[in-house]
């Protein structure tokens, strides 16, 4: 449900009540019961979810059912900014998805991927858990991904980052030979499960002009196309380091499949810019097994609109839909996903 006094118990409202989704998969929410009704109440929409206790025993006996509701306990209402409470709700939330998604193919319970709601960072700090950046962060280190990355696929772009929930005056630390090349890598691979079977990757630089051959900064020449030199001997088709100013335009026009940004507003904003309300983002590196596909919607918690029935659940749909056609694409059965 991600922060339950933020929009994301709306947009999950909204979205699995569209009788074509619930067809997709059998769903599991993680999440406060009174901020799921509230929101389905407020949009109009009469309950279709099973309600269970966080009891394994419970959630067994109703795993058949479209959509289930594992509730948290939530008699008190909820603030529509950052707290403890609900950071350490939410937390718990992404913790107890993450176990079902760790099970064995075999376990009823068990989840073929994650769709994750919007949280606050900040709550996360209140409630103790500022280890952990993000979800990102997170779920690295539960699978205990050797390397990772964010990946935000639209309908006119796709983008993987470099360095994500980093501050802007340490992302030249953080950028190393081989952190470019294996996010390169990584994209690469989330391209060919796409569909997508020659991905051409264009990979931006991290200065103005793409350091202007040395003038404006050193990176793009130290790190940058020593790990593009790398993937191209990996026989990938991967050209760069080009100017972030251009280069999106020439991947929108259709000429690359993937751009490596190398900070995180250098690849969202054009994406969001472009498709705010149908941008998705993916966690790449979990693992090729069942139960490591992640993915959510490309916005934050919004408590500015929280409880007014004014969110668009439409890049929680599209988060749900990638979720299941990487989790079938992943099975080898062919059967119904569960996320």
């Amino acid at each position: 449900m991600g922060d339950p006094g933020g929009i994301g118990p709306e947009i999950i409202a909204k979205a699995l009540a569209r009788p074509e989704l619930r067809k997709l998969a059998h769903f599991r929410v993680y999440g406060a019961e009174s901020a799921m009704g509230d929101a389905a109440e407020k949009a109009g929409i009469k309950a279709y979810w099973w309600s269970v206790e966080a009891d394994e025993r419970l959630i067994a006996s109703a795993v058949d059912q479209d959509v289930v509701l594992v509730r948290a306990s939530d008699r008190a209402g909820f603030s529509r900014a950052a707290s403890k409470r609900s950071g350490e709700m939410s937390f718990q939330f992404v913790e107890s998805a993450i176990r079902d998604a760790m099970r064995e193919g075999g376990d009823p319970l068990a989840a073929d991927g994650i769709v994750t709601g919007p949280i606050s960072k900040k709550a996360w700090s209140l409630a103790g858990r500022g280890k952990y950046p993000g979800h990102t962060e997170l779920l690295a280190t539960r699978f205990g991904a050797r390397r990772s990355a964010m990946m935000f696929v639209s309908p006119r772009l796709k983008v993987v980052l470099a360095s994500a929930h980093v501050a802007l005056m340490d992302v030249r630390n953080v950028l190393t030979i081989g952190r470019v090349h294996e996010v390169i890598d990584l994209g690469f691979a989330a391209c060919l499960e796409l569909g997508i079977a020659r991905p051409r990757i264009a990979v931006c630089g991290l200065n103005p002009h793409a350091g202007e051959a040395g003038e404006m900064g050193d990176e793009e020449e130290r790190i940058i196309e020593p790990a593009i030199s790398l993937a191209q001997e990996g026989e990938m088709d991967v050209r760069g380091p080009f100017p972030a100013d251009t280069i999106f335009q020439r991947a929108l026009a259709g000429e690359f499949d993937l751009v490596v940004a190398m900070y995180h507003d250098q690849g969202l904003i054009p994406v969001k810019l472009l498709d705010w309300d149908r941008a998705v983002n993916v966690t790449l590196g979990l693992g090729d097994g069942r139960g490591a596909v992640r993915t959510s919607p490309d916005h934050g918690t919004a408590f500015d609109i929280a409880g007014r029935n004014a969110a668009s659940e439409s890049s929680m749909v599209e988060a749900i839909r990638l979720t299941v056609r990487l989790a079938m694409a992943r099975s080898a059965g062919g059967a119904r996903a569960s996320a």
